[in-house]
């Protein structure tokens, strides 16, 4: 299959000017196909040559302009056209193939019920796989979807849609829209529609889901409405499309997809276990986000892949904004979670090899196969930290202007850096193109470290700056008060880099906090005063926002080999016992078990590090006993089982189907007990069978997955590799969950046969399924637990092969990176 290049997208542009589709799908032909076709009527400005782009299992006609084009011409994905001058019409007729991977027309069957369900997929190139298209974002077409489903089905589209006398469905024409956002979901959905500001309004999920939407409607409907209003006081441009769907689809890739007026979601959204406030909070920042996007790439659509920060950062600065304006009743300061949480991801993967600026240079992004690597920590998480900080530089009032210009002059077109650049410079005496080129095309993290100077009551504060960025930050002055509080003195703003010190009068400040409320991106350190201030007071810091900063140092400087996990995890002991903030110690607990205990420390210290976070979790326990702060005890549960080393406790609460003291167990927590179990050797197949058939849902299918994957034995690590590896039967979720059962740090000598296998294996598995499972091999089937030299070694030796595809080949290079970081920390 040939991917689409810049250049071939610009010359296509150039001569075709596409306005309508008409799509007709026939979805009752069976479980494997379905049947499609597609009439596009588009204008060729010049006689020239060009092509269609379509993936199918079969090519049964091609007519244009009514005559018949020979079908042995299509080429991969490619079925060339010879074009005079003028209007044109090409009507194609396929069979198409239902998907497994979460991509195009994802089929899934129900185990729970046996009802069949499909959603579309498409983008980056993935609308050819369900009908043939001029498959690039800045062909934008007015679209008309006609699907023949089964009986009982219901047909949800872009458009409203209505079931017509001969029982097809038909959707309402679209805007004009980019392939890409073209979506179809049918199947026997439960719907709860309501009507907000005089457009109907909807939530769907598949039927055996019902009682747990019906249970949080009220709030995903309330989360939904209120952004939707506080998006029009902000936006002058409004809604652009007829409905506003929500789909929570089954075995979906991402958290959500934009889809103008049917924004699909993945469905574990729908919580049928109990969930924490900050996961509740993560769902209405996803709702946010995708609702941003209606704006923010749907009506305004990037013209090339190297401008998908337009998208992305955007829709993540809005949402975490827009829901902390909106929805604080609910959820009071979401940029804790965002510091804690999402900031750590940008970190994370702007400082391995395979960084990019937010904005890259056009060649940088010479066809959609590179353009997919670019979905990442800093196209989303450092890019709305740029946009955060251009707001605090520049002042909300302004940024506001300039994004609605932005979208006056775009609406219903498409747009680039450039034009959005100048959008903002219109609005303000600002110098945002100086700006853009120092935030926007550079790479990598600045760090930020304080410098006190002087004595007695006269003090200079300097800020010495290891990058290139200019910086709008509050620095937070704290003193000690006679109980040991640490209390804001005041926090004073200043520009980095400084023309000359900041002038500071009274007692020296027992704690210096640089960025404090975290309104930029750059990395810091302490003096070496503030450092024991913080290490041993961050708890008696009143605001949650100041300890998420000092948090997101610490594990910055564990990362770097500045602070010794052994000493991070005392910290934690010291003090995530007395912290308030949910996402703090949901934030801290993760890092620590799933980086400081099962990588960071050596196999040697493992048992104490993973003793020390059970210690945490118990005091947490203790602390909640009284049942005043459920999520804060459900996460101490989690974490117990997570680190238990034997399997008595977590055993008795699997058997009594309750935690001494609360919560009963629910079925996330029984499979997640099940797994520990698993990988303790506590537990066989007829007790994981016996639970499969008590939950047989989907969730239970992959928790079954997971835990038969983890199993100590050699039977049951040859039947997981030869599920993942040697077959493709395994749906994305199951190839995942299988997947994350199978390497486990107390089965390193069991599996290390299978580090060397894992290449060969994985390389081959991109090639036959593509790179949604490319993907999902690199990330969850790496032998990550292999920290070692000579897995280093291996890694690096297979990254010179040309066999390897993109998606599979910017998975690994950023696993490598991890396994170096984590082979010098141990070092260290």
């Amino acid at each position: 299959m040939s991917v689409l290049t810049r250049d071939e997208a610009q010359t296509r542009a150039q001569l075709l000017d596409v306005q309508h589709y008409s799509v007709d799908l026939d979805l009752t032909t069976g479980d494997k196909t379905f049947e499609s076709t597609s009439l596009v009527r588009f204008t060729a400005r010049t006689a020239g040559d060009t092509f269609v782009e379509l993936k199918p299992e079969t090519l049964h006609s091609a007519l244009l302009d009514g005559e018949t084009l020979d079908v042995t011409t299509l080429e991969g994905n490619r079925l060339p056209l010879h074009l005079s001058e003028g209007e044109h019409t090409l009507r194609i007729s396929t069979t198409m193939r239902y998907s497994r991977t979460g991509e195009g027309m994802h089929r899934f069957t129900d185990p729970s019920d046996g009802e069949a369900y499909v959603y579309t997929q498409l983008f980056m190139e993935d609308v050819q796989r369900v009908f043939a298209a001029f498959d690039q974002p800045d062909l934008k077409a007015v679209f008309e979807l006609t699907v023949t489903a089964p009986d009982g089905w219901t047909v949800l589209a872009n458009g409203i849609t209505a079931q017509q006398p001969d029982g097809r469905w038909r959707s309402a024409p679209t805007p004009p829209l980019s392939t890409y956002f073209v979506c179809v979901a049918a199947g026997p959905w439960h719907s709860v529609r309501t009507e907000h500001a005089g457009l109907p309004f909807g939530i769907h999920c598949r039927r055996s889901l019902a009682p747990h939407l019906d249970a949080d409607a009220d709030e995903i409907l309330a989360v939904t409405k209120a952004c939707y209003d506080r998006f029009h006081e902000k936006f002058d441009e409004p809604y652009p499309f007829d409905s506003y769907d929500q789909a929570f689809v089954p075995e979906f890739n991402a958290g959500a997809m934009e889809n103008p007026g049917l924004v699909t979601f993945r469905d574990e959204y729908v919580f049928r276990s109990a969930v924490t406030v900050t996961e509740r909070q993560t769902r209405a920042m996803v709702i946010a986000h995708e609702m941003a996007h209606m704006w923010f790439g749907d009506l305004v659509t990037l013209r090339w892949w190297d401008d998908i920060w337009l998208n992305e950062s955007f829709a993540e600065y809005m949402a975490y904004q827009t829901v902390n304006e909106a929805c604080s009743d609910l959820f009071p300061d979401t940029w804790v979670e965002f510091g804690v949480a999402r900031k750590a991801w940008g970190y994370e993967a702007d400082q391995r090899p395979s960084t990019h600026p937010v904005a890259p240079h056009p060649e940088a992004v010479p066809d959609t196969a590179s353009a997919l690597l670019n979905f990442d920590g800093i196209s989303y998480a450092k890019g709305a930290s740029a946009l955060r900080q251009l707001v605090a530089w520049l002042g909300e009032k302004d940024f506001l202007a300039g994004i609605n210009i932005h979208f006056k002059r775009h609406k219903f077109g498409n747009a680039t850096l450039a034009d959005f650049i100048d959008n903002l410079a219109a609005a303000t005496d600002r110098d945002v193109h100086a700006w853009a080129d120092q935030w926007l095309r550079t790479t990598g993290v600045d760090t930020l470290t304080p410098a006190l100077t002087g004595e007695g009551p006269r003090w200079q504060l300097a800020v010495d700056r290891a990058g290139s960025r200019p910086h709008r930050i509050a620095a937070g002055l704290y003193d000690r008060d006679p109980s040991g509080e640490l209390v804001l003195r005041e926090r004073r703003e200043l520009d980095v880099p400084q023309t000359e010190p900041a002038e500071l009068t009274g007692p020296r400040p027992a704690l210096v906090v640089l960025n404090d409320q975290d309104l930029t991106y750059a990395k810091l350190r302490f003096d070496e005063t503030s450092a024991e201030s913080a290490l041993r007071g961050i708890s008696r810091i009143p605001d949650a926002l100041t300890r998420a900063v000092i948090w997101n140092a610490m594990r910055d400087m564990v990362r770097d080999g500045d602070l010794l996990p052994a000493d991070y995890l005392e910290v934690a002991l010291a003090h995530l016992t007395e912290e308030t903030e949910l996402a703090l110690v949901q934030g801290v607990l993760g890092f620590a078990r799933t980086q400081i205990a099962d990588r960071y420390v050596t196999e040697e210290a493992r048992p104490a590090a993973l003793s020390t976070i059970r210690q945490i979790a118990r005091a947490l326990l203790r602390r909640t006993e009284d049942g005043e702060a459920p999520g804060l005890r459900l996460t101490a549960v989690r974490a117990l089982i997570d680190s238990a080393t034997t399997p008595d406790q977590i055993t008795s609460w699997l058997d009594e189907d309750t935690v001494h003291g609360g919560p009963e167990l629910d079925p996330e927590l029984r499979w997640r007990i099940l797994a520990r179990l698993a990988v303790l050797g506590a537990t066989d197949e007829p007790t994981i069978a016996a639970e499969l058939e008590r939950d047989p849902s989907a969730t239970g299918q992959e928790g079954a997955a997971r835990c038969r994957a983890s199993l100590p034995t050699p039977e049951a690590k040859a039947a997981a590799w030869s599920a993942l590896f040697d077959t493709d039967e395994l749906s994305n979720y199951l190839f995942t969950a299988t997947a994350q059962g199978f390497w486990q740090p107390e089965q390193a000598e069991l599996v290390r046969a299978y580090v060397l296998r894992f290449y060969p294996a994985a390389i081959a598995l991109g090639a036959r399924r593509g790179a949604a499972m490319a993907e999902a091999a690199g990330g969850y089937a790496f032998p990550s637990y292999a920290i070692d030299q000579e897995s280093l070694t291996l890694g690096e030796h297979h990254l010179t092969t040309d066999a390897m595809i993109p998606a599979l080949r910017r998975k690994l290079v950023d696993q490598l990176d991890d396994l170096r970081r984590a082979l010098k920390t141990r070092e260290a």
